[in-house]
């Protein structure tokens, strides 16, 4: 089903947008469009016109040792300022307070509810649903890899408490396939049955049906999701997400078109995005409308769609589709097999010949093993969401990736068996560094301080190329990553080649998620 807006009808959305508030958020389902905050689209529009060829390399560390001192170090400023700003549960229990006006009401959680619930004096029990068959199973490596962690660090002196424990993390994993419909009985499974003292969920679809639940349920919920309801601090004050936002990543996409419109397009373009149809891929889709409606040059870029199951088992159709639109630029918004099988199609149907610029998503890049493609993939650009490759050649000396392939290794797991080890890592380590932060906490371990620790987590994440800032900041800020890389794979070097990273922290505003409207209000 191709969808197309040609450029007049993108113009009455320009005037439809600028009507709108500037909240950064996408559209709604009723067709409203609002546009991207000024302040986040200035900031990518500088760092794509300071672009760079050069590798960035990344901290000049030579063991992981000292890696570890500089997370001791960042972990004590963490704990240091939350402890002199006085944050925290209250002395009658009633109020969890944290950075800029960050506030729970703890007395409207369930009755029974206990803040120590998945703990033991020498245990935390951790619950975590992914897909682990289906289309998307190779994205359930995400929690081997966090099991891997986990169980690195249990065997280096576990989890230590202010109070004098020292616990070892065990995770719970369940497979929903990808499916909403299964992560749902998962959940309750989890936090009913399990009694888990947090849950973590993969892929936006999932997320979207259960993060109502676990923050009525005053549950710590560190969710695998670009979509925007992640970065809502008031309304879900118990989910967060390392995930650049589907929106940022549309806005990143949509302005290095722009940019290029007259210098390589010759004043318009064309630009086809084929995309999942469930949330995920909707969030994608409203995110470039949004930016088309604020963009003065939106009446230059026509805009064309495909829309695919998650489910569906080849890519043919729709790549057919689209190829006949002989678009300028086309984007895979999609995850999983689907990404492979996008670049074996647009070798086939001449899209690798006739397109310019075809982009991966950050989804996309994960699962994507470019050098058994046997060079189609060559040229191919991919916007990662800024995490490095584990499996690069070029990280063979870098002692963090020396250490997590060992971590891989210890668990009987081949780094190079699965691209979404890459991402597993990138998404597991701040799940260590909050677990360690929120021990050290008054109280020592419970779920208000593990998920204070989350909103006040600010350190230097090794699996981040450098330039690509990591923090949160309470009420202020709810995303973790604002930025990313932009890389094209070259064949011939058999490497994604650095083009630029662009890092815009702190000025994606908050979202308050309107669930009716299905968008941020």
């Amino acid at each position: 089903m191709l969808r197309h807006r040609s450029r007049a009808v993108l113009t009455g959305l320009v005037g439809l947008g600028l009507l709108a508030s500037a909240c950064g958020s996408s559209g709604s389902d009723d067709g409203t469009v609002a546009t991207f905050d000024e302040g986040l689209q200035a900031g990518v529009k500088e760092g794509l016109q300071a672009t760079s060829t050069t590798t960035a390399a990344a901290a000049e560390f030579t063991s992981i040792e000292e890696w570890e001192e500089l997370w001791a170090q960042e972990r004590a400023a963490i704990v240091e300022r939350i402890k002199g700003n006085g944050w925290g549960t209250s002395a009658d229990g009633a109020t969890l307070t944290g950075p800029e006006g960050y506030e729970v009401d703890l007395t409207t959680c369930p009755a029974g509810w206990s803040d120590t619930e998945g703990l033991t004096d020498t245990t935390i029990k951790i619950g975590h649903t992914a897909p682990m068959s289906g289309p998307l199973a190779d994205v359930g490596n995400y929690m081997h890899v966090l099991n891997a962690l986990l169980a690195h660090y249990n065997q280096n002196g576990g989890f230590p408490d202010s109070t004098g424990k020292a616990r070892q993390a065990q995770l719970v994993m369940r497979d929903d396939a990808y499916d909403p419909a299964r992560t749902i009985p998962l959940v309750d499974e989890l936090i009913d049955s399990e009694k888990v003292f947090a849950v973590g969920t993969v892929g936006t679809p999932n997320q979207v049906r259960v993060f109502g639940k676990l923050n009525e349920r005053c549950i710590p919920h560190p969710a695998i999701s670009g979509h925007n309801s992640v970065g809502d601090p008031v309304g879900h004050p118990w989910t967060t997400s390392s995930s650049i936002s589907y929106t940022s990543e549309a806005l990143l996409i949509g302005q290095l078109v722009e940019e290029r419109l007259d210098s390589e397009f010759g004043g318009d373009a064309k630009v086809a995005v084929l995309y999942f149809s469930n949330d995920f891929g909707t969030a994608f889709d409203q995110g470039f409308e949004s930016f088309l409606a604020s963009s003065a040059r939106g009446a230059d870029i026509e805009y064309v769609t495909e829309v695919v199951e998650p489910a569906a088992v080849t890519m043919k159709d729709p790549m057919t589709t689209l190829a006949a639109e002989q678009p300028d630029v086309f984007v895979a918004a999609i995850a999983g097999a689907a990404c492979t099988q996008v670049i074996t199609e647009a070798a086939e149907n001449g899209m690798n010949e006739q397109v310019p610029y075809r982009i991966l998503d950050s989804a996309c890049k994960v699962p994507v093993r470019p050098a058994e493609l046997g060079g189609a993939a060559d040229g191919w650009y991919a916007v990662g969401g800024g995490y490095r490759d584990i499996m690069a050649a070029e990280n063979d000396d870098d002692p963090w990736m020396v250490f997590a392939r060992q971590v891989l290794a210890d668990q009987g797991l081949d780094y190079k068996e699965s691209s979404s080890f890459n991402s597993g890592f990138f998404y597991s380590w701040p799940w260590i560094q909050a677990l360690l932060i929120a021990g050290e906490l008054d109280g020592g371990l419970t779920r208000a301080n593990f998920n204070l620790a989350f909103r006040a987590l600010d350190m230097t994440h090794p699996h981040l190329y450098p330039g690509v800032q990591f923090n949160m900041d309470g009420g202020k800020d709810a995303f973790f990553v604002e930025g990313s890389d932009i890389t094209r794979w070259d064949e011939a070097a058999q490497t994604w080649q650095l083009i630029t990273v662009v890092d815009v922290s702190g000025r994606t505003k908050p979202c308050h998620w309107d669930p009716t409207a299905n968008a941020c209000s």
